[in-house]
């Protein structure tokens, strides 16, 4: 049996709900997840059975007995193409295609990114002790892009730290419908599950239903460029659409989806929160984990690596006209 996770909370977490405090402490796990554990009565806050909604104080002790998780071993190498963009002793930075599962969950039990990942690096099964070896962040199936992968357990806490502590630059390119005013922001709106459909997320606002469970998150923006094109399947129909570069500033699930989707500018191609038939020829969201930037576990070195866009979501582009 796996030895409980003892956890001191931080004065950064004082007065939160356990299950919001906990998902902040551990960014690795969702807050679904912490509730589960919570339900089963895992979880301990001062050495009694906890509630999702006690509030946690500065210096708490909060006991975790965490359930034993598959390890890596249980996932199978395979031996599947990968865009290596930067590798040393610590990580790996890979350029994820569409369409690739990051981590083998329900459905996709191979074929995954981890199942690359372990062809590829055989040393990372166990690290980070779950079915996610080395896995410190997570993209969406229909995201392309970089994601970063640590090698050994001293990689995995450093990039988990530098995670939490908002030091990692994630920007995104992303296509979005419509003409985006400001052409220069910063989306500051908190985003939960969507109260009635479990599969989405939404933005919380404070007299919403659910608002308690909304978690901070911050997108900021700059236009790039403003483009127009004929709605796919109607050539009489022009559309304006806009290029935006998007940094993150949390991690929430969707984020950056979610954010547009907010101000009535999904993303293009995003069949969830835009429109359900596409508007391009384009069979995914127009979505790009674009620049990374991050200190190398080793030697605290500052890289800056980055993705250009790949061919479906370059093609497009160049098949619009720049107005």
């Amino acid at each position: 049996m796996a030895e409980p996770l003892v956890i001191t909370v931080d004065p950064a977490l004082h007065g939160l709900r356990l299950d919001r405090g906990l998902a902040d402490a551990l960014p690795d796990r969702s807050r679904s997840e912490v509730q589960r554990w919570i339900k089963e009565g895992r979880v301990r806050l001062q050495g009694e059975p906890a509630r999702p909604s006690m509030k946690l104080a500065a210096g708490d002790i909060v006991t975790i007995a965490l359930p034993e998780e598959p390890q890596a071993a249980d996932v199978a190498a395979e031996e599947l193409p990968l865009a290596i963009v930067f590798e040393n002793a610590d990580l790996l930075v890979i350029d994820k295609p569409a369409g690739m599962v990051v981590h083998p969950a329900p459905g996709h039990s191979g074929g995954t990114l981890v199942n690359a990942v372990l062809h590829h690096c055989p040393e990372i099964a166990g690290v980070g002790g779950e079915r996610r070896p080395g896995i410190v962040h997570r993209l969406d199936k229909d995201t392309s892009g970089l994601i970063v992968v640590a090698k050994h357990d001293l990689a995995m806490r450093s990039l988990q730290a530098q995670f939490k502590a908002r030091t990692v630059y994630k920007e995104y390119l992303a296509l979005l419908e419509g003409r985006l005013y400001p052409e220069q922001g910063r989306i500051s709106a908190p985003i939960g599950r969507h109260p009635t459909e479990r599969k989405r997320m939404a933005v919380l606002a404070p007299d919403s239903p659910g608002a308690a469970d909304g978690r901070e998150a911050v997108t900021s923006y700059r236009v790039l460029g403003v483009y127009t094109g004929s709605v796919y399947g109607r050539s009489t129909s022009v559309a304006t659409f806009s290029l935006v570069s998007a940094v993150l500033h949390t991690g929430r699930t969707h984020q950056i989806r979610v954010h547009f989707a907010w101000l009535q500018h999904p993303v293009v191609g995003d069949t969830l929160y835009g429109f359900r038939t596409p508007r391009l020829p384009l069979h995914r969201q127009f979505l790009h984990a674009h620049r990374l930037r991050l200190r190398l576990p080793s030697n605290g070195e500052e890289r800056e690596f980055v993705a250009p866009l790949p061919t479906d979501l370059q093609g497009l582009l160049d098949s619009l006209s720049l107005s």
